[in-house]
């Protein structure tokens, strides 16, 4: 009994487990998202995304119904159904090659996902299930499931990681033309898809070159608010500030269709000062940023984007696009054109595709068609079935090969080629007439693609999961052109090898900067500093923004936005703007000058009158008064005053080695001489009137002889002075290239200073100790006492030689010689004008000996 009610209940089980199966088949009927299906021996699975909609994001797949909310299409992405046709036309010329798959087809089963990832992970299971809306882990149509070996798809980042959740459960292979991301794959799946060569390192370099080439350093940045967008600003940001380049601002667009979270005002406070900015991620990212671009007034920005943000794609007016975003300057991985694939292009009409459930919805916006909407759901009316592609304007269609495209023909191809491998191995086992299944499991193809096997049956070469070693990139520039159309002009290419094996090449002459720019824009956060200016960092800003300040004196900056003046050579120096260093005028006291010259004059002219006074002398010697204090001390006091002025013309011309040590040493000796015989003549005085008696002849003569010898010792003393400075550091002639602004002054360098100023030393001793004795003999009592006059041209002399220290400590350049040849004249003059001009009044105009008429004849 008990075994009866076993086998009842077992039987049950099974009839319960059929009638499941027939149930979840059959709720596969129930209308859903269709596909577009080819039959062959082979179907590669593609997912796209071909619209922007606001339809329902909740699973369809179960054994009960669920309430069905009408899609809203906020964008038809017409260009992207290039990206089927390029799936369409690369099996198209598989199946006519027999030697690729053996005389065997290649199918497809092509979804529509829009941005959606709920549908992405439906029609994943559809894949697998054979037909919508799918039923997990059952397959209802083998003949379709049984066929799959790969799926394209999709094209963006969480498109891919949806449809990879679900593939990678039945390890079959998925490769994505999503723009590479390094972060895909690794979240909770098996295995992550497949991706093309990752060109990021080149991209980088690419957009600095150029912004290093139109000097574009205050730049704003645009990313998705995604892992991507993260780690692009982190590593551009890093290139940028290694190549002096700066940041002005990072906006992170947050994905439609999550809430707009963007600051109105800051965001047009942005976009205004900032004239070039960066724009890095896929159309479908930015999507939100376009519409607060569209939203505002055009700001007249350069945009640099990347070849997956298609600033032409979406459908608005071809004249409003321009206005916002013409000039835009693109990077795109360079593509050989896929041989056919425009004339294919040119052929594509929907009554040439009936199965294509897509191409009416597209070609009711190519072509702008009517249609009506009832309940948010699209009633298409009749379109022209004749329509040809390449009339179409570029915001709906380009006819050039989008990356995207040439991703997904290049993929069919690698899946052809790894499916050639793996029925290469079958047919050379003969495993086909053994009843081996005629399709290969599709995990069977993981080691061909992983090894990154060529699609050769085109003229292009694409490797799956591979670095490159070169890679090149074309520049492109969203222009107008004259015949009112708009186009992406190639203007310059980039070809990176690695960071030191770099080509940069750009045609200046074909871009156009759109409608707010007649030349090229700057883009910098403060003006460049003018020829003559420093750079100087502003507290709390980026080093791109910075104050100008004027170079300090004796330095220049002959370059724009320099960091730090230059120091000119010695023998130059700045002009007045400071931006030029001129070559020095060598400068010292020549005869030329004015100043030299009136010291000539002076020196000659007094030269002159000490020799007119000497010859008076001479000829009135025997007269009392010539005859007073020694005359022959007087002729010595004369023939050395004129040597006085006579040796002040040394000091006058370009100085020489010769000229260097004769100036100093001739006037401290000459001096010593006059000063000596001043001395002996006040010696003569006093011991004339206090030690001799009247007409001693003797004694007379022995102070003739003391005060030879007060000369001699006096000037032998000097001489001795003046040996020993030449003997140890004589003076040299030199160059001072500091003390006057612009002047190289040639001048003596006196070498031993302490020298010099023993010579002038020496020469205050001899004076002091004339004054002295002259001053203490003022008052003796004699017709013919020099006291007096010797004491008033010691003060003269002593004034000036007093003032001659400081003056000529305070001088530069050539004034200090013409201090010293100033005190020289003067107190040469002191001296002959105080104790020789009296003599000549009393031996012209009152001498008593001689009769008046002898002065008068």
């Amino acid at each position: 009994m008990k075994l009866l009610i076993v086998l009842i209940a077992f039987s049950l089980l099974i009839v319960l487990i059929v009638f499941q199966e027939q149930i979840s088949c059959f709720s596969l009927t129930k209308p859903a998202s269709p596909g577009y299906y080819q039959d062959g021996d082979f179907v590669i699975g593609g997912i796209f995304s071909l619209r922007v909609t606001a339809g329902d994001t909740r699973s369809r797949f179960g054994f009960k119904d669920t309430i069905y909310i009408p899609e809203y299409v906020y964008v038809d992405l017409t260009k992207h159904y290039q990206h089927i046709l390029a799936m369409v036309f690369a099996i198209e010329k598989i199946n006519k090659d027999t030697n690729i798959l053996f005389n065997m087809s290649l199918g497809f089963y092509l979804f529509n996902v829009d941005f959606i990832d709920m549908k992405a992970v439906e029609s994943s299971m559809a894949l697998l299930s054979g037909q919508t809306p799918p039923v997990p882990n059952y397959s209802c149509r083998p003949e379709k499931t049984d066929k799959l070996v790969a799926v394209i798809g999709g094209i963006s980042t969480g498109i891919s990681t949806r449809i990879s959740q679900v593939l990678s459960l039945y390890n079959v292979p998925q490769i994505s033309y999503a723009p590479f991301d390094q972060s895909l794959g690794t979240g909770v799946q098996l295995q992550s898809p497949y991706q093309f060569p990752v060109y990021t390192t080149a991209l980088y370099q690419g957009i600095i070159q150029l912004l290093l080439y139109f000097t574009w350093v205050w730049v704003g940045l645009v990313v998705p608010d995604d892992v991507r967008g993260e780690l692009f600003l982190r590593d551009i940001t890093e290139e940028m500030n290694n190549h002096g380049l700066c940041v002005a601002f990072a906006e992170k667009v947050p994905e439609f269709p999550a809430k707009d979270t963007v600051d109105r005002e800051l965001f047009m406070e942005r976009f205004t000062l900032t004239h070039v900015i960066v724009a890095f991620g896929d159309t479908y990212s930015l999507l939100r940023f376009v519409y607060n671009i569209f939203c505002n007034t055009p700001f007249g920005n350069v945009w640099i984007t990347t070849s997956d943000w298609d600033i032409t794609t979406l459908p608005f007016q071809q004249n409003l696009g321009y206005t916002y975003f013409g000039g835009g300057l693109s990077f795109s991985v360079h593509m050989d054109e896929i041989l056919g694939f425009k004339d294919f292009l040119r052929r594509v009409q929907p009554r040439k595709y009936p199965q294509d459930i897509f191409i009416q919805d597209v070609w009711s916006n190519l072509f702008e068609c009517p249609y009506l909407d009832k309940d948010w759901i699209r009633e298409l009316s009749q379109c022209e079935q004749n329509g040809n592609l390449s009339t179409r304007p570029l915001h709906l269609w380009d006819m050039n090969t989008s990356p995207s495209s040439y991703k997904i023909h290049a993929a069919v191809y690698a899946i052809a080629q790894a499916l050639h491998e793996e029925l290469s191995l079958i047919v050379e086992g003969d495993l086909l007439n053994k009843g081996v299944p005629r399709a290969p499991l599709p995990w069977k193809l993981h080691p061909f693609l992983q090894n990154g096997q060529l699609g050769r049956s085109t003229n292009e070469e694409t490797v799956v999961n591979k670095e490159v070693s070169a890679t090149k990139l074309d520049i492109f520039n969203y222009q107008s052109l004259q015949s009112s159309t708009k186009a992406q002009v190639k203007v310059g290419e980039f070809v990176f090898e690695s960071h030191s094996v770099q080509h940069f090449s750009l045609n200046d002459e074909l871009i156009t900067w759109g409608e707010h720019h007649s030349q090229t824009p700057f883009a910098v956060c403060s003006q460049s500093c003018m020829l003559g200016f420093r750079k100087t960092p502003v507290e709390g800003k980026p080093f791109c923004c910075f104050d100008c300040l004027p170079c300090p004196d004796g330095e220049i900056a002959n370059e724009t936005d320099m960091d730090q003046c230059i120091k000119c050579p010695e023998d130059q120096y700045p002009n007045k703007q400071r931006n030029q260093c001129l070559p020095k005028i060598t400068a010292f006291l020549s005869h030329e000058d004015t100043l030299g010259a009136v010291f000539i004059s002076l020196a000659i002219s007094f030269s002159a009158f000490s020799a007119m006074i000497l010859g008076l002398f001479i000829c009135y010697r025997d007269t009392p008064i010539v005859r007073a204090n020694n005359r022959n001390l007087s002729y010595l006091l004369l023939v050395s005053l004129m040597l006085c002025f006579f040796c002040s013309l040394i000091f006058i011309g370009q100085p020489r080695t010769v000229t260097c040590v004769l100036r100093q040493t001739i006037f401290g000796v000459v001096f010593s001489i006059a000063i000596s015989a001043i001395l002996a003549k006040t010696f003569i005085v006093v011991v004339a009137f206090k030690a001799i008696k009247p007409g001693s002849t003797l004694q007379t003569w022995m102070v003739t002889r003391v005060s030879n010898a007060i000369v001699c010792c006096g000037s032998s003393i000097q001489v001795c002075i003046c040996a020993v400075w030449l003997g140890t550091y004589p003076p040299f002639p030199d160059v001072d290239m500091q003390s006057e602004f612009g002047q190289i002054i040639l001048w003596c360098n006196e070498g031993s200073t302490l020298a010099f100023y023993c010579v002038l030393g020496y020469l205050g001793f001899l004076a002091s100790l004339s004054l002295l004795i002259a001053f203490l003999a003022r008052r003796l009592p004699d017709t013919f006492n020099e006291a007096k006059t010797i004491t008033f041209s010691m003060l003269v002399f002593c004034s000036v030689w007093i003032s001659f220290v400081p003056a000529y400590l305070s001088s530069k350049g050539k004034n200090v010689v013409a201090v010293e040849i100033l005190a020289i004249l003067a107190s040469s003059a002191g001296l002959l004008g105080c104790i020789f001009l009296p003599k000549c009044f009393v031996i012209l105009l009152r001498s008593d000996d001689l009769p008046r008429k002898k002065f008068f004849k």
